[in-house]
């Protein structure tokens, strides 16, 4: 097909504007706190019974997540490799959209009553956004030339931004001012919210849906599919070990990544439990974050122009590194401001950048995308995984949340090392001189 063509690439991009509110609603900002404040124990403690167990509402938070991104990881490998090898991919993308938003639009249902299915719901949630970004993300070097990728990259993040940003301030004033619509229950406003995130997301994908090609089979219809997926996948595994510097990607994007997406995750909770910020403070930091974001996107695509993406990286990851340190002696919800701003600024233009340097590290003219985003998508999911259980792990430990912040910190540093292993002004295709990174 076709591509650069800006009616597809904008519809692209409406994908991000349609999913981020799950990333902003559900994981970052209302969901927690409600999560929070329902998962309460009877006595007034922070812990709750969960299938027989007494756990802290923080580290059974930060165990669903694990436990949700390590179902994905097991499955979208699977799913990418029969995409490819089927055409399918626009299919699979549709089906882990619906299954993550009709999961949020369960969530209305969320009370003291009905805790246990409300959590699986979360983490379903979970399993319908990580699974569908992976095929959403792979169809960037499919409709986009290199030389635009970071450009693009960082367009879809901004848009997810901003479409997120419009919703949560919907929702913020049907909390803030319930007897305005009518509502009288004060849990009603934000069951609501978890609807609109569904419904949101369902209505907006119809875009991308209608505008993006569905694939072309890169196999013969022959033999059992999972079987056929198996063997794509195998293939795929085999040319990843031929591009050492796409595996030494891959490796340093592990570790910063368990960083970056565990903060993302715990962060409203850090400020609601260690911090004791009421729901108004944390609801105007998750804005800042947003906002911010939207300006950090831009500024590392202008940087990774400039000095390169693996520099613009490790520039990132520096930031994330000062951003652990200031998180650590934060007391005052001012302070707690200024770390959401840092935050904001590198954390849309780190995960835009990721996305795009993959982009231009995978072989131009492959037809196997999918399955090439599904290695990547695997990384990021059992980064997540690793690193949400060791910060619900060091908590459970020791009992605060500011230990687990050192163990991120320590993770940051490591990451820094391995992306300056990395060669920063080319890349190599199967032995042979690339592009620029």
């Amino acid at each position: 097909m076709k591509k650069n063509d800006p009616v597809v690439v904008n519809a692209w991009c409406m994908y991000d504007w349609a999913n981020s509110v799950h990333a902003l609603v559900i994981v970052s900002s209302i969901f927690p706190v409600y999560f929070s404040a329902t998962a309460l124990h009877a006595s007034g403690t922070p812990e709750t019974n969960f299938l027989g167990l007494q756990i802290k509402s923080s580290v059974l938070f930060s165990y669903t997540v694990s436990f949700a991104f390590l179902i994905t990881a097991a499955a979208v490998p699977l799913c990418t490799a029969v995409a490819d090898a089927t055409g399918k991919k626009k299919t699979f993308m549709q089906f882990f959209c619906y299954l993550g938003a009709l999961s949020c639009m369960g969530l209305y249902f969320f009370t003291k009553e009905t805790l246990i299915p409300s959590i699986f719901l979360f983490g379903l949630s979970l399993v319908g956004w990580s699974g569908s970004i992976v095929f959403y993300d792979s169809y960037l070097p499919q409709i986009a030339t290199e030389d635009n990728f970071d450009r693009y990259s960082a367009r879809g993040f901004s848009m997810g931004y901003l479409g997120s940003v419009l919703l949560l301030l919907f929702n913020l004033s049907m909390i803030l001012a319930p007897g305005f619509y009518g509502i009288t229950d004060k849990a009603l406003p934000a069951r609501i919210s978890f609807f609109t995130v569904g419904l949101w997301w369902i209505l907006f994908a119809q875009i991308p849906f209608h505008y993006l090609p569905a694939g072309t089979p890169t196999r013969e219809k022959s033999g059992n599919w999972i079987f056929n997926g198996f063997k794509e996948l195998a293939g795929i595994y085999r040319e990843l070990r031929r591009q050492p510097y796409l595996a030494q990607f891959l490796t340093a994007f592990f570790i910063y990544t368990m960083g970056v997406r565990t903060v993302m995750y715990v962060a409203t909770l850090f400020g609601a439990t260690e911090l004791k910020l009421p729901s108004q403070s944390l609801i105007i930091t998750v804005l800042l974050i947003q906002l911010v974001g939207i300006i950090g996107s831009y500024t590392f695509a202008w940087l990774s122009g400039w000095i390169g993406n693996i520099y613009a990286l490790m520039v990132g990851v520096s930031i994330w590194i000062g951003i652990c340190l200031g998180a650590y002696y934060t007391t005052e919800a001012m302070e707690f401001y200024f770390v959401a701003c840092a935050v904001g600024m590198v954390m849309g233009g780190i995960q835009s950048l990721s996305r795009s340097t993959y982009s231009k590290l995978i072989p131009e003219h492959t037809s196997e995308t999918a399955s090439y985003f599904s290695f990547y998508d695997v990384t990021e999911k059992i980064a997540i995984v690793t690193g949400t259980f060791i910060y619900g792990t060091v908590e459970y430990l020791t009992g605060s949340m500011r230990n687990s912040i050192l163990a991120l910190l320590i993770i940051f540093v490591i990451g820094l090392v391995l992306l300056s292993r990395i060669p920063s002004r080319k890349v190599y295709h199967f032995g042979l001189e690339g592009n620029k990174n």
